[in-house]
């Protein structure tokens, strides 16, 4: 083979996983298949750390990325999906801190899975995905109340927080709002709204990122718009047209509009964290 030839070659012979690594937008943070190698990757200094449970039970398992800057940064909380602490979740906060904020994304499940472990110790999704549907609300409330104190306490945080979460995740991340008045700000990858008569308690600005293919959660932006205006809250939303539910996760998904919505959406929720949280 000649030497010309192997070098238009050489893009092609390079292992799939690795050319995703590289990823084509290095300011976002990877789709679910490339999550693990721009982990491994990472400049970034990352760590677990136990917070305690407020009512005394197993500690939360919390992965928490530290940003490269001077001064001390805002704590973004990312809230995963029904799928537990991944390591796609783990690569958003990554991701977030390297755009300048101390990101904690706590694993929900800690304590009650199999000898009390998280997300980890479950056997599959199926057995994942039921231990987050059976998470009572105030139980929710209350890991998010514990982990934001111990991010606030922590001396790289600035005292600014907010929340950012993904699917049921992001439901949780609207109803957070509502429950904690102290929040600065809540950001909604399409995920349900609280019901109405909790949307009178939501005290910070929400942002609402949807895929318009999506019309399970997509159709509650309207009803819900419409009753935060009434309310004098503020509650953005953009929908993307032609893009799937979790389309930051399967960014090639939907014949390219799952990327056309992520390369819009996350600038568009970095904007609106440094509004509110700088």
């Amino acid at each position: 083979m000649s030497l010309l030839r192997t070098l238009l070659l050489l893009p092609l012979l390079v292992p799939t996983a690795a050319r995703a690594a590289e990823a084509p937008d290095a300011a976002l943070p990877a789709g679910a298949e490339a999550a693990k190698a721009a982990l491994e990757s990472s400049p970034r200094h990352g760590e677990y750390a136990d917070v305690a449970h407020p009512g005394g039970g197993k500690p939360i398992r919390t992965w928490i990325v530290y940003p490269e800057r001077k001064d001390k940064a805002p704590v973004v909380i990312v809230i995963h999906e029904i799928l537990g602490l991944t390591e796609w979740i783990r690569g958003v906060a990554d991701r977030l801190a390297a755009d300048g904020f101390v990101a904690v994304a706590p694993d929900l499940l800690s304590g009650l899975g199999p000898g009390g472990g998280g997300t980890e110790s479950m056997a599959g999704r199926d057995e994942v995905t039921a231990a987050v549907r059976a998470l009572a609300p105030e139980e929710v409330v209350a890991r998010l109340n514990a982990v934001r104190a111990h991010a606030l306490a922590l001396p790289a945080a600035s005292g600014k927080s907010a929340t950012v979460g993904f699917c049921w995740g992001g439901a949780s991340s609207f109803a957070y709002a509502a429950a904690q008045p102290a929040l600065d700000a809540a950001v909604v990858y399409y995920g349900t709204p609280p019901p109405v008569d909790a949307l009178a308690k939501v005290g910070a600005p929400v942002l609402g990122l949807y895929g318009g293919d999506d019309a399970r959660v997509t159709a509650t932006v309207a009803e819900t718009a419409a009753e935060m205006k009434k309310l004098g809250k503020t509650y953005d939303t953009h929908v993307y047209e032609g893009a799937g539910h979790g389309f930051l996760r399967q960014q090639d998904g939907r014949e390219g509009a799952n990327l056309k919505a992520t390369r819009q959406a996350w600038p568009a929720m970095l904007a609106f964290l440094r509004q509110h949280l700088d």
